[in-house]
């Protein structure tokens, strides 16, 4: 489990699970310190559209979860939760829940933010997968 959330916990691990369709790019320079406050700027491209973002770790209970929440970005609200369950000694559940508001309401989410959103969470899961052990 303690490896499982120090990969969470490396924020350039982001890169490596972020689909490479999105263009990802982390603006924040040097190393960041992880924990409550720590502030994370990055870019991507979505449908073509350069958009920026800063998250913030609002949460951070090491080894159980951790709490980013949209700062800046392109949603009303955004907060994701990460956490991390033991199942033995070889074996971590990890579960993202996200609860967001897009600014251009459910006609928007429908078309394309639902889909978008979960085409990216399933690509992290195999990246996951493929990198740290597991199934999907």
């Amino acid at each position: 489990m303690e490896e499982v959330f120090d990969f969470f916990a490396d924020v350039q691990n982001l890169n490596l699970i972020t689909p490479p369709w999105l263009a990802f790019e982390i603006l924040t320079p040097g190393e960041i310190n992880m924990g409550v406050g720590a502030l994370i700027d990055y870019r991507l491209k979505l449908h073509g559209v350069s958009l920026s973002w800063t998250s913030e770790m609002t949460i951070w209970d090491p080894h159980r979860m951790f709490v980013d929440t949209q700062v800046r970005g392109p949603f009303k609200e955004w907060h994701h939760m990460h956490s991390f369950k033991e199942i033995d000694s070889t074996t971590t559940d990890i579960t993202d829940k996200v609860d967001y508001r897009v600014p251009a309401g459910r006609l928007v989410h429908r078309l394309f933010v639902k889909r978008d959103l979960e085409a990216i969470f399933a690509y992290r899961a195999e990246r996951i997968a493929e990198l740290l052990g597991g199934t999907p």
